[in-house]
């Protein structure tokens, strides 16, 4: 049986700088062009059924200004009458308006059952578009960076069930077989949950071939994984060999067939109750995993193989559990025992202290995780003073709950930690796991079209910034570039709604909800000598931060960043920030 490699991510020093000073507030003007549209965007608002936080992270936060990595400073959005909408930039003081490249039908804008419609830029030649209401389309566009030869032509146009927003895909050629694959993301309610949030997130990978014996597109392979939490980042690798993902829970397969009659499934399967093949408790020190034995049993029976990042426990020749740790463990301190009431009781004692495992092992669905009650009350009392019978009881009472002086909110963590998985496609199995720890997901960005995104995570107090390549399998992660104290920063901004970076990685970029975009960039030398007062030396190059205000009261709708210009989408606004400004 192949098993999961619990791998890391390896940081290369010399992209780090230990002796990073900070930023320095640049009162330097910024050039800012305004573009006014002809209609409004086409944004789709959450409907009062989608109030879940996974809804919110799909669709409420969703970028409507998208950016064609194979073609500079060309951007699209779509507007309320279903126009596909195209911006060229060549020159920044003689800027056409957007123009017409596509339209989709105009009854589906007054669909009530809709999501934001999506774009992904396939490759030179093709896109990817969903309408939101569960059509998908592939597009042949021509060379997009030649009016001449861009003729944008549907090639499958076809429904795919509930409405979903394309993720991301890319285009192969396999023995003079054209495919295009795609990850599409939904929401589907999921009636009998009863303790979480009524719904799970479904990933939808569908291969369309094109057949040569009639030239048609068809869908060759459809593929579903199911989590419990929307991903961070979701990418098919360049061979279309397997899935990368990054998110707080993990994503499993199923058949799309199961889909369908799951309701069916699950209801027959709730009338019989199926007991647990194991338990699993733990402190901020170890875990217990108590496993029921057969009857009879004896410690020659008894098979228990741990070693620092996988367990494998088999019982009279039956394998109960096997695969990888969440996170690495002492396997030489762990022990275990056969208890009186013919149970095995197994102690593991975590390598990383203090940190909370949501899961004993990677994708195991197997086991039921009890709480101890001592941990419970603990956590209880810890939360008391933010809830209360009365409303807005002592409200001004001398002492409050908290010092909120002796608090900086940058370094405080929301989430829980997340993992990255490598997903095969021709086993449909994790191959490699990343645990992340308190590495937050922040962006992802194309730094080069044909490789897979890049994925920007926080590491102490910076920004690092890493490339998958699918092709190299011991080491499948690369640092290639860190924004100097960015994780500290950005934690710091309430009401950031977007981040991104130039593919150059020169500069990196964030905006709030309303008006104000903040600009972080590199270091680079300065042109007049400056001296470190404290250490009393030469401070031979400055990083930069600068401030541009938009002048209009519109929330901000898209985010986009290339190496010369920041694009930003409002509801009836498109504005261009010179972000390389000639020396």
């Amino acid at each position: 049986m192949e098993v999961a490699a619990n791998c890391s991510l390896r940081v290369k020093r010399p992209l780090l700088d230990p002796r990073f000073e900070g930023y320095k507030l640049s009162l330097e003007p910024l050039p800012c062009y305004q573009l006014e549209l002809d209609a409004a965007v086409a944004e789709v608002k959450l409907r009062d059924d989608q109030y879940t936080l996974e809804h919110m992270h799909a669709f409420g936060m969703y970028n409507y200004l998208h950016c064609d990595a194979w073609y500079q400073d060309s951007v699209y959005y779509i507007d309320n009458l279903g126009r596909m909408m195209n911006l060229k930039v060549m020159l920044d003081t003689a800027l056409g308006k957007p123009r017409e490249v596509f339209r989709l039908p105009t009854d589906l804008m007054a669909c009530d059952n809709r999501l934001c419609a999506s774009i992904h830029f396939t490759s030179s030649t093709w896109v990817t578009l969903s309408d939101g209401t569960g059509r998908l389309y592939l597009i042949e566009t021509g060379e997009r960076g030649n009016n001449a030869s861009e003729k944008w032509e549907i090639m499958f146009n076809e429904e795919l069930g509930d409405p979903f927003i394309i993720i991301h895909s890319i285009s192969l050629l396999k023995a003079e077989e054209h495919s295009i694959a795609t990850l599409l993301l939904r929401i589907e309610k999921e009636e009998l949950d009863r303790k979480g949030s009524g719904s799970h997130v479904s990933l939808e990978w569908v291969t369309i071939s094109k057949k040569n014996k009639d030239n048609k597109y068809e869908i060759a392979k459809r593929y579903s994984l199911r989590g419990k939490s929307v991903p961070h980042y979701a990418a098919v690798e360049p061979d279309g060999n397997g899935l990368m993902i990054i998110s707080y829970k993990s994503f499993t397969f199923v058949p799309v067939a199961q889909d369908i009659e799951e309701n069916k499934d699950e209801n027959m399967s709730e009338k019989i109750k199926v007991e647990p093949l194991y338990y699993w408790q733990q402190t901020e020190d170890d875990l217990t995993v108590t496993v029921r034995l057969p009857e009879d049993s004896t410690k020659e029976d008894v098979q228990v193989q741990v070693v620092p990042d996988h367990v494998n426990i088999v019982l009279k020749g039956q394998r109960v559990l096997e695969g990888n740790l969440y996170s690495s463990v002492d396997h030489e301190s762990s022990t275990w025992i056969i208890k009186d009431n013919n149970s095995l009781e197994i102690s593991l004692i975590k390598k990383n202290e203090g940190l909370t495992w949501p899961e004993l092992v990677v994708g195991d669905k197997q086991g039921e995780f009890i709480r101890d009650s001592a941990q419970c009350a603990a956590i209880a009392e810890r939360l008391m003073h933010l809830t209360s019978e009365e409303l807005n009881p002592n409200p001004d009472k001398e002492k409050p709950p908290c010092n909120a002086q002796e608090l900086e909110e940058c370094d405080i963590f929301f989430e829980e930690s997340s993992s990255l998985s490598r997903f095969d496609g021709s086993t449909l199995k994790t191959t490699h796991v990343v645990n992340l720890g308190s590495n937050q997901y922040l962006f992802s960005v194309i730094v080069d079209p044909k490789e897979m995104p890049c994925f920007c995570l926080r590491h102490d107090v910076d920004a690092l910034l890493w490339q998958p390549y699918s092709s190299k399998r011991d080491d499948m992660w690369e640092h290639i570039a860190t924004f100097n104290a960015l994780g500290y920063v950005q934690a710091s901004k309430r009401d950031k709604k977007f981040f991104a970076c130039s593919p150059n990685y020169s500069y990196a970029a964030l905006c709030e909800c309303l008006r104000r975009v903040f600009i972080y960039r590199q270091p680079t030398p300065m042109s007049t000598v400056l001296y470190n007062r404290k250490e009393g030396r030469q401070v031979g190059q400055v990083a930069k931060q600068q401030v541009a205000s938009l002048e209009t009261n519109d929330p901000i709708l898209g985010f986009q960043a290339t190496n010369e210009r920041l694009f930003v989408l409002t509801t009836k606004n498109l504005f261009l920030i010179k972000v390389k400004t000639e020396n």
